[in-house]
């Protein structure tokens, strides 16, 4: 059972192009047309290109591509911007809004047109983002699942709330988790495809496997091939395989 999946993207829409061109030279040396893609969530803030990465991919699905997008906290934080300005994700610190430069809302809001967002007056720059942004990519962003299981594989964008079942799981945990379920090493009853938690490259830590390459920091965006639990990184040049190291240092 084969799976692709995609790290964070980040409005890093030249990258997600560029995986799915990998992932077109794989499908073709597999002759595997059905597999699905996963993209695990964060598609927007940081980079540049979020209005284009949102429409790419809600249009894509639109189409009938086979595709799963999972909701990030960032997707999250968007939409509840642009619902109230002045509320906050609950998983947000309290001193930090979403315009703060380290979350990169400003540059989500500059996609969209929405020019120096986090420098000028608050209700000014929400009446240009709610004449700007378009309201079916908010209900694409809000209406996105939070996970998908396939095969031995969990996709999630954070995590999974340790001693729970998939059922019961939160969304405040599936989208903002991490020290509980980075420092746990027990075995989740599925291999748990996750990002979130940005590192320089991706790791398998034998329970779980973190493809946040960090490209909303200028990295790489990861794309992977999962059949069972083998992974393979895609790169120009081919499948790279990606051995587990259970006693990587916890990211």
């Amino acid at each position: 059972m084969r799976t692709y999946a995609i790290g964070d993207i980040h409005g890093q829409f030249d990258k997600l192009q560029a995986a799915h061109a990998l992932i077109a030279v794989d499908r073709q040396a597999c002759d595997d047309n059905e597999a699905p893609i996963v993209h695990v969530g964060d598609l927007v803030d940081r980079g540049p290109e979020s209005r284009e990465v949102v429409e790419f991919l809600r249009s894509g699905l639109q189409n009938g591509q086979n595709w799963i997008v999972l909701k990030g906290n960032h997707d999250r934080m968007f939409t509840t911007y642009m619902r109230d300005p002045t509320s906050k994700d609950p998983g947000l610190s309290a001193d930090i809004s979403y315009l703060n430069p380290r979350l990169g809302g400003g540059t989500t809001l500059g996609s969209y047109g929405v020019k120096n967002a986090a420098d000028r007056p608050l209700a000014q720059v929400y009446a240009e983002a709610v004449a700007l942004v378009p309201s079916d990519h908010l209900a694409f962003l809000d209406a996105l699942p939070t996970w998908f299981q396939r095969g031995d594989n969990v996709f999630v964008h954070a995590g999974l709330r340790p001693g729970v079942a998939l059922k019961d799981q939160i969304e405040d945990d599936l989208i903002w988790i991490r020290g509980p379920f980075l420092s746990d090493g027990r075995d989740f009853g599925a291999l748990v495809v996750h990002g979130h938690t940005a590192l320089d490259l991706p790791i398998h830590y034998g329970n779980r496997l973190n493809i946040d390459s960090g490209a909303g920091y200028g990295r790489a965006l990861t794309t992977v091939v999962i059949e069972g639990r083998d992974v393979w990184v895609l790169t120009p040049g081919g499948r790279v395989p990606l051995l587990p190291t259970p006693n990587a240092a916890v990211r």
